[in-house]
């Protein structure tokens, strides 16, 4: 059962990872702080104070740019590689997937949020053209607390944080399927 759990949990925190890598790195590296949550090594180095620090520095000026226009889509460009090695040391810190080999976590973790961060950075632009940048403040405050929300679920509750993540997945895949034009046969 804790393979199972941690195995959920894990892709909720990679999954939240897709949307803003720095919020289930900071709440993780929080818990483990605290010893709320057992990290596997050597990523229990997420609880220490001065990365706990750089997390949450750099976390604050994320979130402060992906509000302006233009800076979102530089920190899309660099949140390729960010969210997606986010997810794939989240996925892998979970103790609860101990008995799974590391470099299928990675892969898994890496895939999970590489899915996600892809699909918000091809929604960020539709957002910027039809509202002038003027919706991105509001489209960037939904997935940080959609990363919020998913990370605690994803630690507290990993069932729920993985149906939160598959709803997530269900409702990009509508919405991107509506803004592909139609082929006709």
């Amino acid at each position: 059962m804790e393979l199972f759990s941690g195995l959920l949990s894990s892709l909720g925190l990679s999954g939240a990872a897709g949307l803003n890598a720095f919020v289930p790195l900071l709440l993780v590296g929080l818990l483990s702080r605290f010893g709320v949550l057992g990290l596997n090594e050597p990523f229990d180095l997420l609880g220490n104070t001065w990365v706990l620090v750089g997390v949450g520095v750099l976390g604050l000026l994320d979130f402060v740019g992906d509000k302006i226009p233009g800076v979102d889509h530089a920190l899309h460009l660099l949140g390729g590689v960010v969210n997606t090695a986010a997810g794939a040391v989240l996925f892998a810190s979970q103790s609860g997937v101990a008995d799974v080999p590391p470099a299928l976590s990675m892969a898994l973790g890496l895939l999970v949020a590489g899915g996600v961060h892809a699909t918000r950075t091809a929604v960020r632009p539709v957002a910027t053209a039809t509202t002038g940048g003027l919706g991105n403040p509001v489209v960037s405050s939904i997935e940080d607390g959609a990363s919020v929300l998913l990370s605690v679920l994803a630690v507290f509750v990993p069932v729920l944080g993985a149906v939160l993540l598959a709803v997530v997945a269900v409702l990009a895949v509508r919405f991107w399927t509506r803004l592909r034009p139609h082929r006709l046969g």
